[in-house]
Protein backbone atom coordinates (compact mmCIF):
# COMPACT_ATOMS: atom_id res chain seq x y z
CA UNK A 1 0.00 0.00 0.00
CA UNK A 2 1.28 3.57 -0.82
CA UNK A 3 0.63 5.52 2.09
CA UNK A 4 2.91 8.81 1.00
CA UNK A 5 4.27 10.12 -2.06
CA UNK A 6 7.13 12.55 -2.13
CA UNK A 7 8.36 14.49 -4.92
CA UNK A 8 8.28 17.82 -7.66
CA UNK A 9 5.33 18.96 -8.37
CA UNK A 10 5.05 19.11 -12.08
CA UNK A 11 1.14 20.89 -12.38
CA UNK A 12 -2.37 20.71 -10.30
CA UNK A 13 -5.73 21.33 -11.06
CA UNK A 14 -7.83 22.11 -8.50
CA UNK A 15 -9.07 18.04 -8.36
CA UNK A 16 -5.68 16.41 -9.59
CA UNK A 17 -1.58 16.61 -8.73
CA UNK A 18 1.14 15.10 -11.05
CA UNK A 19 3.96 14.55 -8.89
CA UNK A 20 7.61 13.33 -9.82
CA UNK A 21 8.74 10.98 -7.88
CA UNK A 22 11.83 9.05 -8.39
CA UNK A 23 11.32 10.25 -12.89
CA UNK A 24 7.91 8.75 -12.37
CA UNK A 25 5.05 11.26 -12.89
CA UNK A 26 2.20 10.09 -10.53
CA UNK A 27 -1.49 11.40 -11.16
CA UNK A 28 -2.92 11.70 -7.63
CA UNK A 29 -6.12 13.01 -7.36
CA UNK A 30 -6.90 15.41 -4.61
CA UNK A 31 -9.63 17.29 -2.97
CA UNK A 32 -9.89 21.08 -3.53
CA UNK A 33 -8.93 22.10 0.22
CA UNK A 34 -5.57 19.81 -0.46
CA UNK A 35 -5.22 21.80 -4.02
CA UNK A 36 -5.43 25.25 -1.96
CA UNK A 37 -2.36 23.89 0.14
CA UNK A 38 -0.27 22.65 -2.74
CA UNK A 39 3.36 24.82 -3.58
CA UNK A 40 4.28 26.27 -6.88
CA UNK A 41 4.85 24.05 -9.75
CA UNK A 42 8.27 22.96 -9.44
CA UNK A 43 8.81 22.73 -5.85
CA UNK A 44 8.94 20.32 -3.90
CA UNK A 45 5.77 18.12 -2.14
CA UNK A 46 4.33 15.68 0.03
CA UNK A 47 1.03 14.32 0.19
CA UNK A 48 -0.65 11.53 2.51
CA UNK A 49 -2.46 8.93 0.11
CA UNK A 50 -4.67 5.93 -0.31
CA UNK A 51 -4.46 4.12 -3.68
CA UNK A 52 -6.89 2.22 -4.91
CA UNK A 53 -6.86 -1.41 -7.40
CA UNK A 54 -9.21 -2.65 -9.30
CA UNK A 55 -9.19 -5.02 -12.35
CA UNK A 56 -9.20 -2.25 -14.98
CA UNK A 57 -7.52 0.93 -12.80
CA UNK A 58 -4.95 1.79 -10.12
CA UNK A 59 -5.85 5.62 -8.53
CA UNK A 60 -4.46 7.64 -6.60
CA UNK A 61 -5.71 9.86 -3.78
CA UNK A 62 -3.97 12.30 -2.02
CA UNK A 63 -4.36 14.75 0.97
CA UNK A 64 -2.43 17.18 2.47
CA UNK A 65 -2.83 16.39 6.14
CA UNK A 66 -2.85 12.56 7.32
CA UNK A 67 -5.69 12.64 9.12
CA UNK A 68 -7.66 13.64 6.22
CA UNK A 69 -6.21 10.45 4.55
CA UNK A 70 -7.24 8.55 7.36
CA UNK A 71 -11.11 9.91 7.08
CA UNK A 72 -11.28 9.20 3.42
CA UNK A 73 -10.34 6.08 4.17
CA UNK A 74 -13.04 5.64 7.19
CA UNK A 75 -15.68 7.31 4.62
CA UNK A 76 -15.08 5.10 1.05
CA UNK A 77 -14.32 1.48 3.40
CA UNK A 78 -17.35 1.96 6.33
CA UNK A 79 -20.22 3.73 4.08
CA UNK A 80 -22.00 1.80 1.11
CA UNK A 81 -22.89 3.96 -1.51
CA UNK A 82 -19.66 5.98 -0.88
CA UNK A 83 -16.73 5.35 -2.96
CA UNK A 84 -13.45 7.48 -4.16
CA UNK A 85 -15.52 9.80 -6.30
CA UNK A 86 -18.12 10.84 -3.85
CA UNK A 87 -15.09 10.75 -1.28
CA UNK A 88 -12.94 13.47 -2.90
CA UNK A 89 -16.59 15.33 -3.48
CA UNK A 90 -17.24 15.47 -0.08
CA UNK A 91 -13.87 16.42 1.12
CA UNK A 92 -14.12 19.37 -1.62
CA UNK A 93 -17.47 20.18 -0.10
CA UNK A 94 -16.61 20.56 3.50
CA UNK A 95 -12.96 20.28 5.46
CA UNK A 96 -12.24 17.86 7.97
CA UNK A 97 -13.77 19.92 11.15
CA UNK A 98 -16.97 21.00 8.98
CA UNK A 99 -17.26 17.10 7.94
CA UNK A 100 -16.37 16.19 11.63
CA UNK A 101 -18.89 18.20 13.16
CA UNK A 102 -21.77 17.91 10.50
CA UNK A 103 -20.98 13.89 11.75
CA UNK A 104 -20.92 14.47 15.36
CA UNK A 105 -24.37 16.76 14.99
CA UNK A 106 -26.33 14.66 12.81
CA UNK A 107 -26.48 17.47 10.36
CA UNK A 108 -27.85 15.45 7.36
CA UNK A 109 -28.89 18.35 5.60
CA UNK A 110 -25.15 20.10 5.36
CA UNK A 111 -24.17 16.52 4.47
CA UNK A 112 -26.38 16.18 1.77
CA UNK A 113 -25.58 19.43 0.02
CA UNK A 114 -22.22 17.44 -1.25
CA UNK A 115 -22.52 16.49 -4.89
CA UNK A 116 -23.37 12.99 -5.41
CA UNK A 117 -24.58 12.58 -1.50
CA UNK A 118 -28.46 12.45 -0.71
CA UNK A 119 -30.50 12.33 2.17
CA UNK A 120 -30.40 8.64 2.59
CA UNK A 121 -26.54 8.36 1.81
CA UNK A 122 -25.52 11.56 3.74
CA UNK A 123 -28.08 9.43 6.74
CA UNK A 124 -25.49 6.23 6.11
CA UNK A 125 -22.67 8.78 7.04
CA UNK A 126 -23.74 9.86 10.13
CA UNK A 127 -24.92 6.02 11.43
CA UNK A 128 -21.84 4.52 10.20
CA UNK A 129 -19.46 6.98 11.11
CA UNK A 130 -20.73 8.92 14.61
CA UNK A 131 -19.13 6.45 16.41
CA UNK A 132 -15.64 6.25 14.75
CA UNK A 133 -14.62 9.97 14.88
CA UNK A 134 -13.11 10.53 17.80
CA UNK A 135 -10.29 9.91 16.56
CA UNK A 136 -10.16 13.19 14.25
CA UNK A 137 -11.21 15.33 16.83
CA UNK A 138 -7.66 16.76 17.88
CA UNK A 139 -7.10 18.14 14.18
CA UNK A 140 -10.96 18.88 13.96
CA UNK A 141 -11.26 20.99 17.16
CA UNK A 142 -8.28 22.97 16.91
CA UNK A 143 -9.73 24.40 13.64
CA UNK A 144 -13.25 24.94 14.74
CA UNK A 145 -11.29 26.84 17.91
CA UNK A 146 -9.71 28.96 15.35
CA UNK A 147 -13.14 29.91 13.91
CA UNK A 148 -14.71 30.63 17.09
CA UNK A 149 -11.65 33.12 18.52
CA UNK A 150 -11.94 35.28 15.99
CA UNK A 151 -15.68 36.00 17.09
CA UNK A 152 -14.29 35.80 20.84
CA UNK A 153 -11.50 38.17 20.14
CA UNK A 154 -9.36 35.55 21.88
CA UNK A 155 -7.60 33.76 18.98
CA UNK A 156 -4.34 33.47 20.67
CA UNK A 157 -5.85 31.24 23.49
CA UNK A 158 -6.43 28.43 21.03
CA UNK A 159 -4.95 25.30 19.82
CA UNK A 160 -2.58 24.26 23.06
CA UNK A 161 -2.54 21.00 23.83
CA UNK A 162 -4.26 21.73 26.89
CA UNK A 163 -7.41 23.11 25.08
CA UNK A 164 -7.74 20.44 22.57
CA UNK A 165 -7.84 17.44 25.56
CA UNK A 166 -10.29 19.40 27.16
CA UNK A 167 -12.58 19.65 23.95
CA UNK A 168 -12.17 15.54 23.92
CA UNK A 169 -13.16 15.02 27.12
CA UNK A 170 -16.44 16.59 26.70
CA UNK A 171 -16.91 14.82 23.75
CA UNK A 172 -16.27 11.78 25.38
CA UNK A 173 -19.42 13.01 27.92
CA UNK A 174 -21.50 13.49 25.33
CA UNK A 175 -21.06 16.91 24.12
CA UNK A 176 -21.71 18.06 20.83
CA UNK A 177 -18.43 19.53 18.84
CA UNK A 178 -19.57 22.93 19.14
CA UNK A 179 -20.99 23.06 22.27
CA UNK A 180 -17.50 21.46 23.89
CA UNK A 181 -15.64 24.18 21.66
CA UNK A 182 -17.93 26.94 23.49
CA UNK A 183 -17.94 26.02 26.84
CA UNK A 184 -13.95 25.52 26.46
CA UNK A 185 -13.46 28.18 25.26
CA UNK A 186 -15.17 30.19 27.70
CA UNK A 187 -12.91 28.49 29.98
CA UNK A 188 -9.77 29.61 28.60
CA UNK A 189 -11.12 33.02 28.35
CA UNK A 190 -11.91 32.87 32.19
CA UNK A 191 -8.49 30.66 33.35
CA UNK A 192 -5.96 32.05 31.05
CA UNK A 193 -4.31 30.26 28.20
CA UNK A 194 -1.80 28.23 30.55
CA UNK A 195 -4.69 26.37 32.40
CA UNK A 196 -4.45 22.79 32.82
CA UNK A 197 -6.54 20.18 30.98
CA UNK A 198 -8.41 19.49 34.43
CA UNK A 199 -8.73 23.55 35.17
CA UNK A 200 -10.36 23.59 31.88
CA UNK A 201 -12.51 20.83 32.07
CA UNK A 202 -14.24 21.43 35.42
CA UNK A 203 -14.33 25.33 34.69
CA UNK A 204 -16.77 24.29 30.97
CA UNK A 205 -18.48 22.06 33.32
CA UNK A 206 -19.88 23.94 35.33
Amino acid sequence: MIVSIEGILERATPLTAIINAGGLGYLVNIPVSTAAKLPANGEKVKLHTHAVYREDSQSLYGFAQEEERNFFQLLIEKVSGVGPKVGISMMSKLDLPSLISAIGNEDSVLLAKTPGIGKKTAERVIIELKDKIGTFARASSTNQLQGLATDAGTAANYGSNHTDDAILALLALGYKQSDASKAVGKAVDALGPNASTEALIKAALG
